[in-house]
């Protein structure tokens, strides 16, 4: 049957050649008529010719409006299994017609939870989708660009020509479009046009994969479907209170804690071998390693160390190596750097086996400005604010996210999910969390706009974490959730219902800074800073907080832990081991940088390898036993981590004592009564007979001394442990008679078996 030329459709063709058609469902696909009949119209640019196949008939379709649209009329609704065969240069190929799926993808009450913010599993139906519809496989993509004026998905499947595959605008500022036969590992973008006619290619920003830097597209990637063996290690989790346990992380960097030679490329399961990634500004041959070898690799050795958790720099997808990965372009992708989504599940499940947990880096923050990522996404301010006075970190070159926007809280607050969720991840460390609560965070006067009430507080970003945090142990009840948070901003830990921000743990930057202040001093002026040792436990228990040595505190002109310290190199290394164990018996979890853990002597340089050949000398393999004891002793004593925030767990016997730079205190857990006496001397001088006082009378073991010489220590001690003194000090009526070694701290504990016997006498000589 002939079709009558119309001008509306001459104008709608004309739209959709020049990529400015938001609503191509309306023309394309089937159409009733007012006759009771069906026009089918295929949007096929450049095609030659194009025939409808129904069933066994085939119908050769004519352009009677524009020569890329072919239609034709038919007696019925054609449905959606009919076929078009294409030949287009010189090519001849049969597919089925996007435009023939026409149902909604996005739901009503889909839309409605994103719109208000609250669509916890959004990227369930955001981004790429591999599908069936209507028993049609391929990919479903779905977009939300409010402002653009037409939307197209690009890929190789139509030459990255936006003129192919318009989509269809949708309610809420969505766009849908399915397109058959498209499989897993396509690669895409998306085509924006804006309202002022600007062309922008952007990736996904719900991919869940993209391609390795410096491309930058996204990869369709499926979801779900990995055998998880973790099981038992999920419910044990989310059944207990965290902050209850030891928690002892060990934070690395992928990319930089190991190298590869890309003479020995990663071999994969079926025999072939994988190119190997180049690391940026590495030494030529060198490659980073895969996400399988790095789990060969990285797991066991923080399992010998005795560490209970990794914590991961960011590795959602970013396209700078020297960001160091906190300036992300792909929020729901694990980077492609080291391998596949599936290969970093298999890292997390492989921690999970042999008992570790894992935390990632997480950075709500702020995002970069390139130009496939999520800024002036759609021609408009999307998911940043306007006005560069709360929109912009100029020092840092980012765009900082409009919390005020409940798309984009949704955006976050989801993602959030989606990495415990889909990657079975155990907490994360929010970056920033201080450049998120002050809106004149690194702004000179003049240079930020103050709050509704004219205050410098971000009250979008308060309202943001909070509802981040809610959810998220709404969902994973034993997750971690840690604050980089440096200021005095009140209730950070505490719960959101009474005004806190609802992490459960934060950082504690200002014993951090107090400790590196005090131990790189002569250890003859530490007599006149002593408070730089005693201030933290003034407020520790205001917060649930972590004390951490990281990545921040060794880069930048800072020298690595081991090189901060005064002194030859012997006394390096023991103010190092001084350091490491007073912050394992300080109240707080513990977090230190990788290299850390053996004395690593450069900074740390994101390009290059720690130093291991180091570990073929003395010194650095003791520091490395240090560790390795200081986990395994803190593991096994509940007085260690028991009461962490209750101030019960922590007694000082002596904080006074600047003259000599010793301190000495008491970790108890109430669940026991157990304690353990510490005492520490920061000074090389020791001392022979230094008196502590003690609460029970009886013998105390030496159970723990940075001094031994298994650690590169001098050796001095107390030979297993000593008796009490009926010598008051310290207001205790017992005390002991001790030999403190030099920068050194020894830790006793009163041995009820031998405090049953009685001391021997001393007889004079």
């Amino acid at each position: 049957m002939s079709v009558p030329c119309l001008d509306w459709m001459v104008d709608d063709a004309q739209r959709l050649a020049e990529c400015r058609h938001d609503h191509p469902l309306a023309v394309l696909g089937p159409q009733p008529l007012e006759n009771g009949h069906w026009v089918v119209r295929v949007w096929m640019p450049e095609a030659e010719r194009v025939d409808l196949l129904l069933g066994e008939t085939a119908l050769t379709l004519s352009t009677p409006h524009h020569p890329w649209i072919f239609e034709a009329t038919v007696d019925h609704d054609p449905g959606r299994q009919y076929r078009i065969q294409v030949l287009r240069g010189g090519i001849e190929h049969i597919t089925h017609d996007p435009w023939a799926f026409r149902d909604e993808w996005m739901g009503e009450l889909d839309r409605h939870l994103f719109a208000e913010g609250n669509h916890h599993h959004i990227w369930r139906r955001m981004g790429a989708h591999l599908v069936e519809r209507d028993g049609v496989a391929g990919v479903m993509f779905c977009l939300w660009a409010p402002n653009a004026r037409s939307v197209s998905v690009i890929g190789n499947f139509n030459g990255w020509d936006g003129r192919h595959h318009p989509m269809q605008s949708r309610l809420g500022g969505l766009w849908e479009l399915f397109i058959p036969g498209l499989s897993a590992g396509e690669v895409y973008k998306y085509e924006i046009r804006t309202q002022a006619g600007h062309c922008y290619a952007k990736a996904d920003p719900y991919g869940f994969r993209h391609e390795v830097r410096p491309a930058n597209a996204s990869i369709v990637q499926p979801l779900g479907g990995f055998p998880w063996s973790d099981g038992a290690w999920m419910a044990e989790r989310d059944s207990r209170n965290p902050l209850d346990q030891p928690v002892a992380v060990y934070e690395m960097h992928l990319g930089s804690w190991m190298h590869g030679s890309a003479d020995q490329p990663y071999i994969e399961p079926d025999g072939t071998p994988r190119p190997p990634v180049p690391a940026a500004d590495m030494k030529p041959g060198a490659r980073l390693l895969t996400y399988p070898e790095l789990a060969d690799r990285v797991i066991p050795y923080v399992k010998a160390r005795g560490f209970t958790h990794i914590e991961l720099m960011p590795v959602s997808e970013h396209p700078f190596d020297g960001s160091w990965g906190y300036q992300v372009t792909g929020w729901y992708a694990p980077t492609s750097r080291y391998g596949t989504p599936e290969e970093f599940r298999a890292f997390v499940d492989r921690c999970h086996a042999e008992g570790i947990g894992v935390i990632l880096d997480w950075v709500p923050g702020h995002f970069p400005k390139d130009a496939h990522g999520l800024a002036f996404f759609d021609g408009a301010h999307l998911y940043e604010h306007a006005d560069p006075r709360i929109g912009e970190h100029k020092e840092w070159g980012t765009l900082i996210f409009n919390y005020s926007r409940n798309e984009v809280r949704n955006f976050l607050v989801a993602n959030l999910v989606y990495w415990f969720e889909e990657f079975h991840i155990d907490g994360i460390r929010v970056d920033a969390v201080a450049s998120m609560l002050y809106r004149d965070y690194l702004r000179p006067d003049g240079e930020w706009l103050a709050n509704e009430h004219g205050g410098r507080e971000n009250t979008e970003a308060v309202l943001f974490l909070q509802q981040a945090n809610h959810v998220l142990f709404q969902h994973f009840p034993g997750a971690l959730s840690i604050a980089e948070e440096s200021t005095t901003w009140p209730m950070v830990t505490q719960p959101t219902n009474i005004g806190g921000l609802g992490f459960n743990l934060k950082w504690n930057m200002g014993w951090m800074h107090d400790m590196l202040d005090y131990f790189e001093l002569d250890p003859w002026f530490r007599q006149f800073h002593q408070n730089n040792v005693t201030f933290s436990i003034w407020y520790a228990y205001t917060e649930n907080f972590m004390l951490a040595l990281s990545h921040d505190e060794v880069v930048h002109g800072k020298s690595h832990l081991l090189h901060k310290m005064p002194g030859d190199d012997w006394q390096k290394f023991a103010n190092v081991r001084a350091l490491l164990a007073y912050m394992w018996t300080h109240p707080g979890k513990k977090t230190i940088f990788m290299g850390m853990e053996f004395g690593h002597r450069s900074e740390w340089n994101v390009w290059g390898d720690l130093q291991w050949d180091l570990l073929q000398f003395e010194p650095h393999q003791g520091l490395q036993r240090l560790i390795d004891d200081l986990n395994t002793f803190y593991k096994s004593e509940r007085a260690l981590w028991g009461d962490d925030f209750n101030e019960y767990g922590f007694q000082w016997i002596d904080c006074n004592d600047n003259r000599h730079s010793v301190i000495s205190f008491m970790r108890r857990e109430s669940a026991t009564g157990r304690w353990l006496v510490v005492v520490a001397n920061f000074t090389p001088q020791s001392h022979s007979h230094y008196r502590v006082g003690v609460p029970v009378e009886g013998f105390y073991a030496e159970v723990f001394n940075t001094d031994a010489e298994r650690y590169g220590g001098s050796n001095l001690g107390n030979l297993g442990g000593k008796f009490t003194d009926s010598w008051a000090v310290h207001g205790y009526e017992n005390s002991l008679d001790l030999c403190l070694p030099p920068l050194s701290v020894v830790v006793l504990q009163r041995d009820e078996k031998r405090s049953q016997v009685p001391a021997p006498e001393l007889t004079a000589a």
